[in-house]
Formats: C-alpha cells, sequence, structure tokens
C-alpha cells in the first residue's frame, strides 16, 4: 500500500467512501421501500423492480451481504487513512489519533448519514438502482454468508431465540387502515371512507343497521279494509311487513306496487291480500353483517326480520341497510326517509328515542357508546336502570339530554344538547342525571 503514489492512494480512498456509501444507502432504501409499490412495478415489466422483490425475498442473506461488505470496505478505508497519514505526517501517536479522527468523520458524515437520508428519502429510485450492484455481490458472498448465517442461528438457539430469514408479507387489518387514512393525496375522500367502512362490515352485526321495531311500517290483518287500502296507497316502501294482531304473528311480505294494482282494478280483498304475500325470512339477533350481505346476494333477497333468542322482533334490515353501511344513504327518492338531522341554532335537536346510536353518532358528531345497547331508548335505560319520567334530564358520554315524552315504557322523544368542545374531546360513559320532575337531582355516577 505504501508503493502506490500519493495520488493513487486518495484515488482509492475516494473510491473505498464511495462503496462504503453505497452499501448504507443500499440498506435503508431497500428495507424503507414500499414492496406493494415494488410489486405494482415488477407487474408493469420494470427490471429494477423485480430485482428488489428478489433480493428482499432473503432479507438475511441480503442484510448479511450489506454488513459485511461495508464493514470489510470501512475497515479498508481506514487502514488507507492511516497509511496516508503516517507517509505524509511520520508515525507517531498524534498522527495517529488524528488519523482515526479523520476517518471516522469522513465515515460518520459521507459513508453513513448522508447516503442513507438520501436512501431513505429516495427510497424507491435509491433501492432500484442498488440492487443492480447488491444481486452479483449476494451471489460472490453467499458461501461465506451461509457459513456466518450458520453461526449465528446456532447462537441464536443458545440464547432460544429463533431466527426468522425473509419478510412478512401481510398487512394486518390496523395496517391497512393506517394505509388508508394516511392516503388522502391519492384516494378521494369519499373512496376512503367507503374502504374504512368495509374494514368495520366485519364487525358489525345486523343490530347495528336495522330499522328498530318501532319505526316497522306493518299492515295488520284485524284492520278494515279501509285502513289496509289507505296506508297501502300512502306507504312509499316497495314492501310491507303483513301480521295479523300481533306484531310477531308474521303472515308474510307484501309486494306493494301488486297490492296497488289489485286496488286500482277494484279486486282488493284480504284474501287476495293473503295469496300475494311470500314467506318472511328471519335471521338471529347478533348476525355479522358481512354474513348477511353475503347470503342476500346468495339468496336472491333483499329484506330480513331480526328476531332474539326468544323468537320476538327486533327489527327490520334490508340489503340498502347494508350497502348504505358502506356508501352512505342515496335514498333520495323516499320522503319518509330519515332526514339528515342537524344542530338546531341553539345547540339542540329532537330525535326519535329508537333512532340507532351510531346513526346519531355519524350525523351529529357524537361519540355515544356503541358496544351496548343499539338505540337510544336502549342507551338511556341503562343508564338510568329504570324506566324514567318526562323532563328527566341526563348526561351520557358528555352529551347532555333531556326526556321529552315516555309512553307505554319506551322513551319516544328525547331533546339532545350539542356537548361543549372539551367534553366531546374528553367523554365520560358514565350516566350523570341532572334535574327530573319527580324529586331532587340524582348523581348516578
Amino acid at each position: 500500500m505504501n508503493d502506490l503514489p500519493l495520488w493513487a492512494q486518495g484515488l482509492a480512498l475516494l473510491l473505498l467512501l464511495l462503496v462504503s456509501a453505497f452499501f448504507s444507502m443500499s440498506e435503508t432504501s431497500l428495507m424503507a421501500v414500499n414492496r406493494y409499490r415494488m410489486r405494482n412495478l415488477a407487474a408493469q415489466g420494470r427490471r429494477g423492480a423485480r430485482q428488489v422483490l428478489k433480493l428482499l425475498g432473503k432479507t438475511d442473506q441480503l442484510l448479511a451481504t450489506i454488513l459485511l461488505g461495508n464493514n470489510l470496505v470501512n475497515a479498508a478505508l481506514t487502514a488507507m487513512i492511516t497509511a496516508i497519514a503516517i507517509r505524509t505526517f511520520g508515525n507517531n501517536d498524534e498522527v495517529l489519533a488524528i488519523a482515526t479522527a479523520v476517518a471516522a468523520s469522513l465515515l460518520i458524515v459521507f459513508a453513513e448519514i448522508i447516503p442513507k437520508v438520501v436512501g431513505a428519502n429516495r427510497a424507491e429510485a435509491a433501492a432500484m438502482g442498488t440492487s443492480y450492484g447488491l444481486g452479483p455481490l449476494v451471489t460472490i458472498f453467499r458461501p461465506l454468508v451461509a457459513v456466518i448465517n450458520k453461526l449465528v442461528s446456532a447462537l441464536l438457539s443458545a440464547f432460544r431465540l429463533k431466527s426468522v430469514g425473509g419478510s412478512r408479507e401481510a398487512l394486518t387489518t390496523d395496517e391497512l387502515r393506517a394505509a388508508v387514512l394516511e392516503s388522502s393525496g391519492f384516494i378521494p375522500s369519499q373512496h376512503r371512507s367507503i374502504l374504512l367502512n368495509l374494514f368495520d362490515l366485519e364487525d358489525l352485526t345486523v343490530d347495528d343497521v336495522m330499522v328498530p321495531r318501532g319505526n316497522i311500517e306493518a299492515l295488520d290483518l284485524e284492520d278494515d279494509d279501509s285502513v289496509l287500502i289507505e296506508q297501502i296507497t300512502t306507504s312509499f316502501h316497495n314492501k310491507l311487513l303483513v301480521c295479523r294482531g300481533d306484531f310477531n304473528q308474521v303472515e308474510g311480505i307484501l309486494n306493494v306496487r301488486r297490492a296497488l294494482s289489485m286496488i286500482g282494478k277494484s279486486e282488493f280483498s284480504k284474501e287476495r291480500l293473503v295469496e300475494m304475500l311470500v314467506p318472511a325470512y328471519f335471521v338471529p339477533s347478533g348476525t355479522k353483517l358481512f354474513s348477511q350481505l353475503k347470503y342476500f346476494q346468495d339468496q336472491k333477497k333483499h329484506m330480513a326480520l331480526v328476531v332474539d333468542e326468544y323468537g320476538e322482533i327486533d327489527g327490520l334490515v334490508t340489503l340498502q341497510d347494508i350497502v348504505e353501511e358502506l356508501v352512505g344513504e342515496f335514498d333520495g327518492q323516499n320522503p319518509k326517509a330519515i332526514h339528515r338531522m342537524q344542530w338546531q341554532p341553539d345547540g339542540t335537536v329532537s330525535v326519535d328515542g329508537v333512532m340507532l346510536v351510531r346513526e346519531l353518532n355519524r350525523q351529529l358528531g357524537l361519540s355515544l357508546p356503541v358496544d351496548g345497547p343499539k338505540t337510544l331508548n336502549g342507551l338511556i335505560l341503562e343508564a338510568l336502570q329504570d324506566i324514567p319520567e318526562s323532563h328527566v334530564s341526563l348526561k351520557i358520554a358528555g352529551v347532555p339530554m333531556e326526556i321529552l315524552q315516555v309512553q307505554d315504557r319506551r322513551i319516544r322523544r328525547v331533546l339532545l344538547q350539542k356537548p361543549s368542545s372539551d367534553l366531546a374531546t374528553n367523554p365520560s360513559n358514565q350516566p350523570v342525571t341532572v334535574g327530573s320532575e319527580r324529586g331532587p337531582d340524582r348523581d348516578t355516577e
């Protein structure tokens, strides 16, 4: 080494510095590159992307090659700097100390920090560029790397640790959700909302989207013909539930259009109406929404009645309810459809007690708990552990509310008050009763 002219040693020093920077950049860029993006580019015929995927397929060999090459180059670079310093300034402790400091500074700045920053910021281009040089090196160092990996595996086994080769390919649901949330730059907000709703579909049940029993429009065959005709002609639904006396005595499902045709021909009779009915389809409460969607799709059905463990009807779920859970409400032709609720100028809104808690949260931006009762009526009853009278006030999850109407042991109407910003960001799930006509204030917290 000392026989080389000084300019040749300087050139070798620069070359070693560039090779060390190459290894540092390749390590950072290959570990930071988006593998799914690489798969897409490889499918488009990009050779560099295919080479990157090939290297990442055996991460243990890749890292061992990079570390082995980088350490050999760094050792040679340090030796070269020391040789140049001794040749120029003489062999003494001060010169060796200065040479060591210079070598460390050059390695840290030009062979570590700068190339790694570039590799992290330009991961895609750097990974594909460096992969062409790393491919042959992996092949050359393979025998030595195999020996090193055997030694490492033996040492890990001695400490009861497992050596993991390759890379984890699958993403978890939370990782996919985070990726969608961070994709605002190239995925429209509406599409992003649909994807996020799709992730929730597996956790939701028919109870979360069904029309509660109190909101189901049904025909009672024990009513007079005039009442039935009026109800059919004024209905905005395509299908109606038909019962006999008790709500749980279901006779079937009526196609309203066929019934209107019969009425138009003045041929209406209850017997003819019963002949038009198709059997109702029942699903147990708690059925997963995705499973129900698949059943609707497979069986070409659009409506099902949700029943509890005792066979009592809890509500009604339709294919449209499930689709709207994904894409949002789109039924603009039904004047009786649930309108978009909005806060009034005084910060209040009056809602029906059978409103679904999820719907309230979605339309009013609230954070009411959804892991318990599905309707506002059930949520309040659970909070109070009692059937309240009118004008009882309470607070759930930071939302003040007043019960306006109670009928037949059911909360019919509730006045919600918009929570303050501090309560909205730090809601409390514990109810606090703040006023009642029945006596002094109660605190159930």
